[in-house]
């Protein structure tokens, strides 16, 4: 299977459609204060989101390059991928704090 490279615009447009939800960037936001990965449920609990909507928001920054998933069992842990941001956004997550 051939895999299409994203020009920076394309990967640009996924970022900021991921980032102008207020909980995804309420999720992102939260991850960068921690300064370490958290669980999913965790992250549902504190933003009190159930399960379903929790993991589409999940996907939807996972999809943009935004965040890292890490399963260990049933359990699945979600990092920031800073190197997305310091690349595209630098100094985004500075605001944020």
């Amino acid at each position: 299977m051939i895999i299409k490279q994203l020009s920076d615009n394309e990967i640009r447009v996924h970022i900021f459609k991921a980032l102008s939800d207020e909980v995804r960037l309420n999720i992102v936001a939260m991850l960068f204060e921690k300064k370490t990965e958290m669980s999913c449920g965790e992250i549902g609990e504190i933003l009190d989101i159930n399960k379903s909507t929790a993991s589409y928001h999940f996907k939807t920054l996972r999809e943009a390059g935004l965040t890292t998933t890490r399963k260990v069992g049933q359990n699945k842990f979600v990092s920031l991928n800073t190197a997305v941001f310091d690349k595209i956004l630098p100094g985004f997550l500075d605001t944020l704090a």
